[in-house]
């Protein structure tokens, strides 16, 4: 039998009182709180309760009756408490232990914190292995990311190219047309109208470019596709820069030798321009619109007129009579700041005399008389 804690088993004294002997005085020992005991009648499975073996037996008693018998010594108590605690503290002991015997106290909770315990245990073990394993695939989680986003970049591009190309949701159905002051915007639009319902991404700018030739006076154009359904057409037009005479008119030419319109007198601020034999677009006619383009905006105004034999010998005439040799187009923006010096410092001295300006020599600028 295991023994409480706290406590000695010492064999029991004879009860006070009795005859030729005495009870040696022992120190008290602490007072256990008496436990219940199970009842012998009446339990739940029918079972007799078991009753815990008696203390060694003291010192019979000698006095049978209740009022003579001696009070019992503190000795007596703390033993019958010590028994008491023992005999509700052990399993019962029977033939039948295995099928009657009880849990003893606490092993219930014991369990569970057990239980628990391992639960516990249990998580903390998945949650080391998932780190683990989430720590030597990261790599590939990484590459396999790598791969699906790169995937769903192609996907969208290649969904991207098939609306941009045969949805008819990208389908021209605007063109607008900027630019323009001598050429027709109605005109121009009906003829680009042969590519409205085709998407942006297939129009046919080899037909658009034969569309637009059809009018002399666009020198240049350039289109821009505004999604989902507008085409911008922005074009330069031709800029004549002299006048060539035609029987009663004169013909307004752009450099190209392109007649950009007709009018009925010479345009002050446009020289006239004597091409001889020459014929429009031909290279003395380029070369007398190329040393026009390159004169400042304040000599140009004073020019009235332009003629060449040759491409080598350009000529010009100014509005107050006077004469300018200027020969070759080479030097052209030498020869036009030369030209412009000439003529302020001949304004400044005598600007009523008509002279001959001789700029053919960029680096020696000469003003003659005229012959």
């Amino acid at each position: 039998m295991k023994r409480p804690e706290g406590f000695d088993e010492r064999p029991a004294q004879p009860a006070a009182g009795v005859e030729g002997e005495r009870a040696p005085r022992e120190r008290r020992a602490p007072r256990i709180p008496r436990l219940p005991r199970r009842q012998g009648a009446g339990t739940d499975d029918g079972r007799e309760a078991r009753v815990a073996p008696e203390t060694p037996a003291a010192a019979p008693e000698t006095v049978a009756s209740p009022v003579s018998r001696p009070a019992a010594t503190d000795h007596d108590a703390a033993a019958t408490d010590v028994v008491d605690l023992l005999t509700a503290s052990r399993p019962a002991e029977s033939a039948d232990a295995s099928d009657d015997h009880e849990a003893p106290i606490g092993a219930g909770v014991r369990a569970a914190e057990t239980a628990r315990d391992a639960r516990v245990a249990r998580k903390r073990r998945k949650l080391l292995e998932r780190a683990e394993v989430r720590r030597f695939t990261r790599r590939s989680r990484h590459r396999r990311a790598a791969w699906v986003t790169a995937g769903g970049v192609v996907v969208v591009l290649g969904v991207s190219i098939l609306v941009a190309v045969y949805s008819p949701l990208m389908a021209l159905r605007t063109i607008e047309i900027k630019g323009t002051s001598r050429v027709d915007d109605a005109a121009l639009r009906q003829a680009l109208s042969e590519q409205i319902g085709t998407p942006l991404a297939r129009l046919d700018f080899g037909a658009i470019k034969k569309d637009i030739a059809g009018f002399p006076l666009i020198e240049s154009y350039v289109t821009e596709e505004e999604p989902p359904n507008t085409l911008v057409v922005t074009v330069t037009e031709r800029t004549p820069v002299v006048a060539v005479k035609t029987g009663k008119t004169f013909d307004l030419v752009d450099p190209a030798g392109i007649v950009v319109q007709s009018a009925p007198k010479q345009p002050d601020t446009m020289p006239l321009a004597d091409i001889g034999s020459a014929k429009l677009g031909s290279s003395v006619f380029r070369t007398m619109t190329e040393v026009v383009l390159a004169l400042p905006s304040t000599v140009r105004a004073q020019v009235s007129g332009v003629s060449a034999s040759t491409a080598d010998d350009v000529t010009l005439t100014m509005k107050d009579g006077s004469r300018v040799v200027w020969g070759s187009p080479d030097d052209s923006d030498a020869k036009a700041a030369l030209l412009d010096a000439l003529v302020k410092d001949h304004a400044s001295r005598d600007p009523k005399t008509a002279v001959e300006y001789d700029v053919s020599a960029p680096d020696n600028g000469i003003i003659r008389a005229q012959s």
